[in-house]
């Protein structure tokens, strides 16, 4: 039996498709059919119903999957905490006193309460994973390009991508299979491979939490630097800042979008071109960093969150949350596919083990996840998720 969905978690209840299959919400950046789409904000009320479902909806519908609900955002995908003043807050429901994490926050919060199986969420600098990790679900990010994103709220985007979010891998992986038109199967891995371990600023509860995993994984670690990732989160912040604003200028004049999403656009608008021309630079230089390490790797392994979940009663600054985003939004700018597995620290508190593998080798990557899943025993954080139909 699924549990009931948590208040603040869904947008709108919806029963689309075959009643009798599994059941999915997707994130309110999405179209569906008939119903508008508001991205979380009071500046899109007034929305019309999408005349048709986003590509990735229709080929779920279409794979005899069924859509239950809308989920709850923070507003317009541009924060990463998951509050949002305007629909509520979703509730974090194994660390209630922690932000869901954002911008995918409702779809994080139906698949680890157990309401479904799995949920579409978009990640343009960590929106899926960040989410994933603090509710401690299983999150995805695919390879830039590998899953449509036409029907997807902003409709141009150079880093966002849409990718699942669920409570153990198995609906993850089918639906991937649905969602990529050229989908390969999960191969088998090599007879010798290693995962490398990247060196990044973490605190270290999370350091510590992510090395025990991978040392009892029972494959060859190795030590790997990317010199350029924390220049990679700043372009990618650069990046995000200039496409959002291109994308929500207009809603900024509205004087309804919230206080803190609206100050963030403000700013956004100053991202110059000299800034974004070095973001560029930094992208493909760092791409290239990414693609030398995984020459020797499978995979690389690092943590998903540098430090825990923010309690809710201290994430009222936007702004300083998006370091939140630290250790994921470099994967954005390269393009790589990059997955968040449940991983806790030493304390209890969710960090996740966050897996990168090579740009279109997603099947690759779910391959090692899957078997890493395995050997660490690792499932889903909180209410009985696995009971979810």
């Amino acid at each position: 039996m699924s549990k009931p969905f948590p208040p603040h978690c869904l947008v709108r209840p919806l029963d689309l498709g075959d009643p009798a299959g599994p059941a999915l919400v997707v994130k309110d950046t999405l179209d569906v059919a008939g119903v508008p789409t508001q991205a979380g904000s009071a500046a899109l009320q007034h929305a019309g119903p999408a005349p048709r479902h986003a590509v990735a909806v229709q080929r779920l519908l279409d794979a005899g999957w069924r859509v239950v609900g809308k989920t709850v955002l923070h507003e317009l995908a541009f924060g990463t905490t998951g509050i949002n003043h305007h629909t509520g807050t979703p509730l974090n429901p194994a660390w209630p006193d922690r932000v869901p994490g954002g911008s995918s926050s409702g779809s994080a919060v139906a698949v680890a309460s157990g309401a479904v199986p799995l949920a579409l969420g978009t990640d343009t600098g960590g929106s899926v994973r960040t989410p994933a990790a603090c509710c401690g679900v299983f999150g995805l990010k695919p390879s830039f390009g590998r899953v449509s994103r036409d029907g997807v709220m902003p409709a141009r985007s150079s880093l966002d991508c849409v990718g699942p979010l669920a409570h153990h891998l198995d609906p993850l992986v089918a639906a991937m299979a649905v969602l990529c038109a050229d989908w390969r199967g999960l191969p088998a891995l090599p007879s010798a491979w290693r995962l490398g371990l990247v060196d990044v600023q973490a605190e270290a509860a999370a350091r510590d939490a992510v090395a025990g995993a991978l040392g009892a994984c029972g494959q060859p670690v190795q030590a790997v630097l990317l010199p350029s990732f924390e220049a990679a989160y700043a372009a990618g912040l650069s990046v995000i800042q200039r496409e959002t604003w291109a994308a929500c200028a207009p809603l900024l004049a509205t004087g309804r979008v919230g206080a803190d999403v609206a100050l963030r656009l403000a700013r956004a608008a100053q991202t110059t071109e000299a800034e974004l021309a070095g973001a560029e630079a930094v992208r493909r230089r760092f791409a290239d960093e990414v693609d030398t390490a995984l020459a020797t790797c499978e995979v690389l392994a690092l943590p998903t969150l540098a430090s825990p979940p923010p309690r809710l009663a201290e994430a009222a600054d936007t702004l300083a949350a998006v370091a939140m985003t630290r250790l994921v939004r470099p994967f954005n700018l390269s393009g790589h596919p990059a997955i968040t597995l449940p991983l806790n620290r030493a304390d209890g508190l969710p960090v996740g083990l966050q897996l990168v593998g090579r740009r279109g080798g997603d099947e690759a990557l779910c391959a090692v996840a899957t078997l890493i899943t395995q050997r660490l025993g690792l499932r889903a954080v909180g209410a009985l998720a696995g009971e979810a139909r």
